[in-house]
């Protein structure tokens, strides 16, 4: 090629060229010159866009006979190669560092087909206008496939690494579980994803962390680690040395961001005791009113703190027995104000909207005070005498939700079923009555047994209509009362003659959570039953569905165990 260089845009090929940045403009071989001096590329685009009519080609470009048009598309054909013929080679990347080893078990051949099943989501899923099909929902099976491989401490195929990362970014209920199952390989892909990033600040497989013995292993990590790993390593180290855990984070407490602290400072939870309270006590002062607040749950969740007691001296001031000779009732005076003191115990002076301010005091108060201290308080009764007294001047709600709160924060299971009362009882058949997302909160602090048999009754007494939430807290599978509950209020729904669909949520949690070896008795229900006089149209032959999906989803999740459980079976064609 001869002639003179033209001027190149961003446009086009790009990159170094062997004569400097700008290779020699090329001679058209019909006797003009496409691309020859001062056309650039952007010249070429600019007539382009405006059309040969609007904007003529530069007269070099032109040759005699030939129609503009045609003359400048040939020129950018030859701009093209030119510049493309220049370009010298890029610097390789460099490598990325080998993936570390994943010493877990390697996950049995069954259950590895059965898990990319799981991540292609194959199922037909719901059909339209609320009805459901008979063909189990995978997608709904794989938090608690991914459960059940992570207790048995196997580590996931690599093959399947980056479909287990798409599911993960698409569900953020999937990440815990997932991201523990994908393990360091999994950690060390989605550093070369831009899209899987979230997982540098998820949950991270303790199979990345160092020995918490190896002080060296662990004080590098903590300085170096990203807070996926720091958040783990601190939880490690705290279940094995409450107080060097302590330590480890005192090291960094002041140079963290805010949001950082308040994760950090939630995983003092794992073995909190009284050895805590100095630092929990310095971060009431924290400039994160979150930190604050957080700080101050914790040292209410210690009953001989001396938070805890400052929380029950303000508390006691406020609600006591009755002494204006009204009878066995409790009186309550709520606070005037609330002062720096307070405030700096991580009471929040400003009521949320529509809150009264003195109500809104009060029920932080009571929500920190421990609850050992009432029954001294109230006449020496008991927490089920305590409940059951009146509350005089319409406090009684305003008291038993926060008494419901402290339950919950102290894990207190007899509070917790003080507060309950029995599962025959409505939730709002009395003054002070817990609702029903109060009632799912406490019953997570009692025992499983205990649980499953209070919400079997509950069901047993209301039906399922208002157990939803309630189901929700029980532990899975579930217990036999409590599933035989459930089955025995579905089948009384289809002998009324109703839809299924009212009841999708529940049939949901049942074919997540019932016993699978429930699957046998339940076979029964599959048949179409004759419909009742008055029955909705059809209903009997939905119901009929309903079942049959229950069935074979609970048959699926007995394979899918089975398979996780014993490696030598063989495969399943479920």
């Amino acid at each position: 090629m001869t002639g003179t260089s033209g001027t190149s845009g961003a446009a086009g090929p790009t990159g170094p060229t062997a004569d400097d940045t700008t290779p020699p403009s090329p001679t058209t071989a019909h006797g003009g010159s496409p691309a020859g001096p001062g056309t650039s590329w952007e010249d070429l685009v600019t007539t382009a866009l405006l059309g040969t009519d609007r904007r003529r080609p530069a007269p070099e470009i032109l040759a005699p006979g030939r129609d503009a048009p045609t003359a400048l598309l040939d020129a950018a054909a030859l701009h093209t190669v030119r510049r493309r013929a220049g370009l010298l080679p890029a610097s390789a990347a460099a490598r990325p560092e080998p993936a570390p080893r994943d010493e877990r078990e390697e996950l049995p051949e069954a259950a590895a087909r059965r898990l990319a099943q799981l991540l292609a989501d194959r199922s037909g899923g719901p059909g339209g206008g609320g009805r459901r099909s008979t063909v189990p929902d995978l997608t709904e099976l794989l938090p608690q496939w991914l459960t059940t491989a992570n207790e048995r401490g196997y580590r996931a195929p690599a093959t399947a690494l980056p479909a287990l990362l798409d599911a993960a970014r698409a569900r953020t209920d999937l990440r815990p579980g997932a991201l523990a199952f994908a393990g360091p390989r999994g950690l060390w892909l989605a550093r070369l994803n831009p899209e899987w990033r979230f997982a540098l600040r998820g949950v991270s497989g303790s199979a990345t962390l160092p020995d918490t013995r190896d002080s060296e292993g662990v004080r590098r990590l903590w300085d170096e680690g990203l807070f996926a790993e720091r958040i783990a390593l601190l939880a490690a180290v705290r279940t094995r040395d409450p107080a060097v855990g302590l330590e480890l984070l005192a090291s960094t407490w002041s140079t963290e961001r805010a949001e950082d602290r308040l994760m950090f400072l939630d995983s003092l939870r794992t073995r909190l005791s009284g050895a805590d309270e100095p630092f929990l006590e310095r971060a009431l002062a924290d400039r994160s009113r979150n930190v604050r607040a957080t700080a101050a749950e914790l040292l209410s969740a210690l009953p001989d703190s001396a938070f805890a007691a400052r929380m029950a001296a303000r508390a006691a001031t406020c609600v006591g027995m009755d002494r204006t000779g009204a009878g066995q009732v409790i009186a309550v005076e709520a606070p005037h104000e609330c002062d720096a003191d307070m405030e700096r115990d991580g009471v929040l002076a400003a009521a949320p909207a529509g809150r009264g301010e003195r109500s809104w005091w009060l029920g932080q108060l009571v929500e920190a005070a421990p609850l050992g201290g009432w029954p001294a308080r109230l006449g020496g009764r008991t927490p089920e005498e305590i409940v059951a007294l009146p509350v005089l001047d319409g406090w009684a709600d305003e008291l038993h939700a926060a008494w419901c709160r402290a339950a919950v924060r102290q894990r207190d299971a007899r509070w917790s079923a003080a507060l309950l009362g029995p599962p025959s009882a409505s939730p709002a058949a009395s003054q002070g009555s817990p609702s029903l997302a109060e009632r799912a909160k406490l019953l997570a602090t009692l025992p499983a047994g205990e649980r499953a048999s209070w919400v079997a009754a509950f069901i047993a007494a209301h039906g399922l209509s208002e157990a939803f939430q309630l189901l929700g807290v029980c532990s899975v599978p579930w217990a036999e009362p409590l599933g035989r509950a459930v089955v025995d209020a579905l089948d009384k729904a289809r002998d009324a003659g109703s839809y299924p669909w009212s009841f999708s949520g529940v049939m949901g949690l049942a074919e997540r959570c019932l016993d699978p070896s429930e699957a046998g008795r339940l076979e029964l229900l599959t048949a179409t039953p004759d419909e009742p006089e008055g029955a909705s149209p059809g209903a009997g032959g939905y119901w009929s569905e309903a079942f049959q999906r229950l069935v074979s989803t609970l048959r699926l999740r007995e394979a899918m165990l089975r398979e996780l459980t014993a490696p030598s079976d063989p495969p399943e064609t479920t």
